[in-house]
């Protein structure tokens, strides 16, 4: 990793909520200090209208994004793959860290909605504050 910044990438299903909730949020807490990406194993058309409504609530913007699919090229070029959930599965690639975040799923509890995405958001937001700190 000398002469460059270390690339995380996070992964989910969809990549249209958790994995675009987790980049924003690491983008947000590191700076430039690390290439962040975000991609899903089955992307969506769209981001999720409620995730983007909770990020905005704490200064992120990811209105603008589109769900990418993961790559090879991306899954080799990242020092450390996350995935996000239960159902995101990424094949291991010699040389690169993986974590598996199994995260908060309010709805598993019958919350729904706006409150859900801010509960989700949270338990990423977490999640991403320790990795920074572990990180750094």
């Amino acid at each position: 990793m000398t002469g460059r910044k270390p690339q995380v990438l996070f992964v989910c299903v969809r990549n249209g909520g958790k994995s675009l909730m987790a980049a924003g949020l690491m983008a947000q807490r590191a700076g430039d200090a690390f290439t962040v990406r975000s991609a899903g194993t089955d992307p969506g058309r769209s981001v999720n209208a409620l995730a983007a409504e909770a990020l905005a609530e704490v200064g992120v913007d990811i209105s603008s994004e589109v769900p990418k699919a993961i790559t090879p090229e991306l899954v080799r070029d990242a020092d450390l793959v996350i995935t996000l959930g239960r159902e995101a599965q990424v094949g291991t690639v010699p040389g690169t860290a993986f974590e598996s975040w199994d995260t908060d799923e309010p709805s598993a509890r019958g919350i729904d909605g706006i409150e859900r995405m801010r509960l989700v958001r949270d338990d990423i937001a977490w999640r991403v504050d320790e990795l920074y700190r572990r990180l750094t």
